[in-house]
């Protein structure tokens, strides 16, 4: 059981004797253009997919189904839309499955609450996307537990910590946790996802969850970098529970 990161929020989880793709933005460096109400004029993603095309296309080849949390183009984008088989397993929650349908697939596994697939049992869980009005503006987004018999893995989603997300741990029970890091900022307005403080408060929540950090160095309006994080998470003495993943770098679920 393993999980490989490819860039941002984008990773392939290996579980059950499948690869599922999570959250695929595919584009390459620029193709999503400044993102409005930042304090740059930055091209996004600020960095390629860590491999060539055809690389991307191979893997993709290998893919079992995807799973997308909300609709964001860092997280659903154009060149996902166009590479990917309109007929492959398609896992999102209810809220968003007649957009993806529009957008050509027809192999849709919509979620309300949970649901099994190919014996993975997988819920949907509620995130909270900023707070005030900038929240309210970034609209509904979902986060995913997946579950078999040996594993619990919680992807909590564009989330800021809040109440909700101590509650879905608390549901689940996962061993292991993964988190948008990153702090992401707009010119107005707190974090819409989780900042280093909210990622120690979390692991202090769950002393016995791996955390892992994702969704780093890839989007414009992200304040926070792998090395800040790092440091925050030495300096807590979180090394053996909180891990930041490089793109293409491959965690092995123990």
């Amino acid at each position: 059981m393993k999980m490989e990161l490819w860039r941002n929020a984008t990773l392939v989880l290996q579980m059950g004797g499948k690869n599922i793709l999570i959250d695929p933005m595919l584009g390459e460096k620029g193709a999503l253009g400044p993102f409005p109400m930042t304090d740059n004029e930055l091209l996004n993603p600020l960095v390629d997919l860590p491999f060539t095309e055809e690389e991307l296309k191979e893997k993709l080849s290998t893919i079992d189904a995807v799973a997308v949390t909300h609709l964001h183009p860092d997280h659903w984008d154009r060149k996902a839309i166009e590479l990917l088989d309109k007929s492959i397993p398609l896992i999102c929650p209810e809220s968003i499955a007649e957009q993806i349908i529009q957008a050509g697939f027809n192999n849709i596994i919509s979620i309300k609450d949970a649901v099994t697939w190919e014996n993975i049992h997988i819920s949907i869980t509620e995130g909270r996307h900023g707070t005030g009005e900038i929240g309210d503006k970034m609209g509904l987004v979902n986060g995913l537990v997946f579950k078999t018999e040996e594993k619990t893995i919680y992807i909590v989603g564009d989330s800021i910590w809040y109440e909700g997300i101590a509650a879905e741990i608390d549901r689940h029970h996962p061993q292991h946790i993964i988190v948008a890091g990153g702090a992401a900022t707009f010119v107005v307005g707190d974090p819409i996802i989780m900042t280093s403080e909210d990622i120690i408060q979390l692991c202090r929540y769950a002393p016995k969850a791996s955390v892992l950090v994702t969704h780093l160095e890839a989007v414009s309006h992200c304040k926070e970098d792998r090395a800040f994080i790092q440091e925050k998470i030495n300096e807590n003495n979180l090394q053996d529970q909180c891990f930041i993943l490089k793109d293409e770098e491959m965690y092995s679920f123990d």
